[in-house]
């Protein structure tokens, strides 16, 4: 299969179909984001990959430093920024995060983005595929990709409006969202095959 990746190696969504990019997720980029399982711009260990490629489909460990006041709660939304194909980067992980129900204040543990078991204050949203972290899983051959684990601070919330937010496909949650983003920040992990 990697005759595909080659195939398709300079096939990537447009950066401005980026979450990141999207008006109305913009806010002070003033949250660090950090993981003790991978640094901003290293590789994600095996174990963070998905099953298909050998991986334990594991999320890793997350943390971001202090939110600003009046922050209710916390989306948090991977992204692969280099998949092949559809015109937007493909959604790997979309969760609110209730920072009062953290276990540890600012964290999201390892494995606590996992469908069957959430970590507590973590309510999962659909991905592109399901709902939960999903791995990467990146054709052979089509070079490294980008992981971003983006946080945002939002002065509003999103549970608040029931089941429907729930439903929606992740696309048209991002879309929708009309609430203050108080802040933001992320970190970037690399996985290739």
């Amino acid at each position: 299969m990697s005759w595909l990746g080659r195939l398709l190696r300079n096939r990537r969504p447009e950066e401005g179909s980026y979450g990141w990019n999207q008006a109305n997720l913009a806010g002070p980029e003033t949250v660090e984001v950090a993981s003790r399982d991978f640094a901003d711009g290293g590789s994600l260990p095996k174990r963070h990959a998905g099953k298909r490629v050998g991986g334990e489909n594991l999320s890793p460990q997350l943390s971001w430093s202090a939110l600003p006041d009046g922050t209710t709660e916390v989306l948090l939304l991977v992204e692969d920024l280099d998949v092949p194909l559809g015109s937007a980067p493909a959604i790997h992980c979309l969760a609110v995060v209730e920072p009062a129900a953290l276990t540890t204040s600012n964290e999201v543990p390892g494995g606590g983005l996992d469908k069957r078991s959430p970590a507590a204050g973590v309510t999962l949203l659909r991905s592109t595929i399901g709902r939960g972290y999903l791995g990467p899983e990146p054709v052979k051959g089509h070079g490294p990709h980008r992981y971003t684990f983006q946080v945002f601070a939002l002065g509003g919330s999103l549970l608040s409006r029931g089941d429907d937010v729930l439903k929606r496909r992740p696309r048209a949650v991002l879309a929708g969202l009309d609430v203050p983003v108080l802040a933001r920040g992320r970190i970037t992990g690399l996985y290739e095959r």
